[in-house]
């Protein structure tokens, strides 16, 4: 998997904030502390990978104040840099199951163009999910830039910042299975794992 070193990850992260200093740089601070927490006991991810995937899972929030374009222009910016399996997490992070990979069923509004959001489709369509790709999903659901919360409560925050659509529902049942599961590979209930 093609991404850069922790420290280069977080040197990124840092120029991004300086760019736009809002609370999305503590929210991914907090998703790679969680995905790091829960690799280092699941014998097949690397925790080192994991935090490096969670801090720049949102980094296409460095363009400014965006809605879901922030996942292309973080893929874009990645990509740009040589680091696919990094970009690829900006993508994927958003949609918690392989049923729900379509822009349509984001939680938020797709602000770019058409031809912008049918190349997202498109790679969606053609992406093979990872464990990796599942974690940094699970985690962003488990972060708020205050720390760590359970789903409910992030569920509750969404809902209040973008509303509630059709595939709400199942969309929080996916990220409840998110949970279950990785609480079955990591051997420990992962709210106990993170103090939430």
């Amino acid at each position: 998997m093609l991404v850069p070193s922790l420290d280069e990850a977080t040197a990124l992260l840092e120029e991004a904030s300086v760019r736009n200093p809002t609370p999305w740089v503590e929210h991914s601070k907090f998703v790679a502390q969680a995905a790091g927490s829960i690799a280092e006991l699941d014998p097949d991810l690397d925790g080192t990978v994991a935090q490096i995937l969670g801090l720049l899972h949102d980094i296409g929030r460095q363009e400014g104040i965006t809605d879901m374009r922030h996942a292309l222009d973080g893929y874009t910016f990645l990509k740009g840099l040589g680091y696919e399996g990094a970009a690829r997490i900006c993508l994927t992070h958003s949609f918690p199951s392989t049923d729900l990979m379509r822009t349509e069923t984001a939680a938020g509004t797709w602000d770019c163009s058409e031809e912008e959001r049918r190349f997202v489709d498109e790679y969606l369509s053609g992406v093979q999910i990872t464990q990796y790709d599942r974690l940094i999903q699970l985690c962003d659901a488990l972060a708020l830039p205050s720390g760590f919360c359970r789903l409910e409560k992030r569920f509750v925050d969404v809902v209040l910042r973008r509303g509630f659509n059709e595939f709400t529902v199942l969309r929080w049942r996916a990220y409840l299975g998110l949970l279950e599961s990785f609480g079955r590979s990591v051997g420990r209930d992962v709210y106990d794992l993170l103090g939430a």
